[in-house]
């Protein structure tokens, strides 16, 4: 279990700094959407809040869920390796332990994960990983540098066209993702 500079792929909570929904006093249509959104959304702090607004919360599920599970494309294991790197370099610890352990399910091994907690610059174990953790890191940090050499190095790392694609998408939804989680509450470690 992965735990550096404040990162952890242990299980974190997350608790919301606004008022969420109780389930009792959830309307049909809000509840229509926590089911349809994940599967512990009924659950979390982080669903009950956003379902206030339950037609944002429908498309932002629809949105991450077409995203991060489509099938083909770029592997899951590698769009969770992306999604930890945005997370860690915009500071969400949250995103960044539920990441971090999908990524280790899916590819049974914590190494990158290690390297990406310690320094996310120097991170990745085969030339492959290093492109998609540099390219998360320079499109996080800096969309408007990103350009066509940015692409040819990711091609030259043997991504495909469609995984460039699903990279990007990836690590977009991240942006905003973080930004909600770390605007609108904090991680709970466990005691």
């Amino acid at each position: 279990m992965s735990h550096t500079h404040g990162f952890t792929s242990q299980t974190l909570g997350w608790s919301a700094w606004l008022d969420t929904v109780a389930l009792e006093d959830a309307s049909p249509e809000q509840l229509a959407v926590l089911e349809a959104s994940h599967p512990q959304a009924k659950t979390s702090d982080y669903y009950l809040l956003l379902v206030h607004e339950p037609a944002v919360l429908a498309a932002r599920s629809g949105a991450f869920n077409s995203i991060m599970y489509a099938p083909g494309g770029l592997s899951r294991a590698e769009r969770e390796l992306a999604s930890t790197v945005v997370s860690r370099v915009n500071g969400c610890v949250y995103c960044a332990s539920v990441h971090a352990q999908r990524f280790q399910q899916l590819a049974k091994r914590d190494d990158v994960i290690e390297q990406v907690f310690a320094d996310p610059r120097t991170a990745g174990t085969t030339p492959r990983e290093r492109a998609i953790v540099r390219y998360a890191i320079d499109l996080t940090l800096a969309p408007e540098a990103v350009n066509g050499a940015s692409l040819h190095a990711l091609r030259e790392a043997g991504l495909t066209k469609a995984e460039i694609l699903d990279l990007s998408h990836a690590i977009a939804i991240f942006a905003w993702a973080n930004r909600l989680m770390l605007t609108l509450g904090e991680p709970v470690f466990p005691e």
